[in-house]
């Protein structure tokens, strides 16, 4: 669905069936605001990364500098091996390698 800043998110819900307007972020839950759609970086790993073992933990946290910003900050981990940690842009490395012919040769 799309989210107030315009992009998809699987992650987002609104009901705006007959006058509501109820929205809410499944990965966040009650923490969540409507202005922290526009610097999630959820919409950007779901549209580089489509791994069925990959699982997203949200949380919000403030920058050291910035008293009045909130940032969204996630976390992946992979259930098929286990790890957390990695870019969750490119994946854990054992789900789907990368093919021999893209590998760099030393």
């Amino acid at each position: 669905m799309k989210t107030p800043a315009g992009s998809e998110c699987k992650y987002f819900f609104g009901d705006y069936y007959r006058g509501r307007s109820h929205e809410e972020c499944q990965l966040l839950g009650p923490a969540w605001t409507r202005s922290l759609c526009s610097t999630c970086p959820v919409p950007g790993i779901d549209r580089a990364n489509a791994c069925e073992f990959m699982r997203l933990r949200g949380e919000v946290t403030r920058p050291i500098g910035a008293a009045f910003q909130r940032r969204v900050k996630v976390t992946p981990y992979c259930e098929k091996t286990g790890r957390s940690g990695f870019d969750p842009h490119i994946g854990c490395g054992d789900c789907h390698p990368i093919p021999p012919i893209f590998e760099v040769k030393k």
